[in-house]
């Protein structure tokens, strides 16, 4: 695996997730199709990534994490978004959300947490992300599977 796929990261507290989040807004593509898999433990940070980055996006009105909803559609700078989480899931039927594979191929940004419990999600991941505990912060672990999530993966390390 080429080195500009893979990226870590040390995020010592809510403040500097939330620096995280709103510096990968600026560094996602201004259109277009692209997916972002939020993985890790339960309360490792992947809703507070999502919002921040959401609002990064100039989304101002309220985000709640979509843990009942299981999506939560946004207008942003960048043209529509869709925020999942998948936790409640409990099986590849429930993973069939209504109306998920007219909207997989939009080109909008797809941010999904707890990936993992959606084996029959549709969605293919151009960036992939892991939050973990590591001691009071974050270890944050992030994987490019897309020449153009290469290209926000090297942007995100040169502004670190």
């Amino acid at each position: 695996m080429a080195e500009g796929n893979e990226l870590q990261q040390f995020l010592e507290d809510a403040e500097a997730t939330t620096a995280f989040g709103r510096r990968l807004a600026d560094a996602l593509p201004r259109e277009g199709r692209f997916a972002i898999a939020l993985g890790g433990s339960l309360g490792a940070g992947k809703s507070t990534l999502a919002r921040a980055l959401l609002r990064g996006l100039g989304v101002a009105g309220p985000v709640p994490s979509p843990t009942y909803t299981l999506i939560e559609p946004y207008a942003t700078a960048r043209g529509p978004a869709y925020h999942m989480d998948l936790y409640r899931l409990e099986s590849v039927e429930d993973a069939t959300l209504p109306g998920l594979e007219d909207i997989v191929e939009e080109p909008a940004l797809f941010l999904v947490e707890w990936p993992e419990r959606g084996g029959g999600n549709p969605i293919v991941f151009d960036l992939e992300l892991e939050l973990e505990h590591a001691g009071r912060g974050r270890r944050l672990r992030g994987r490019a599977w897309t020449a153009c999530a290469e290209g926000v993966v090297n942007e995100l390390k040169d502004g670190a």
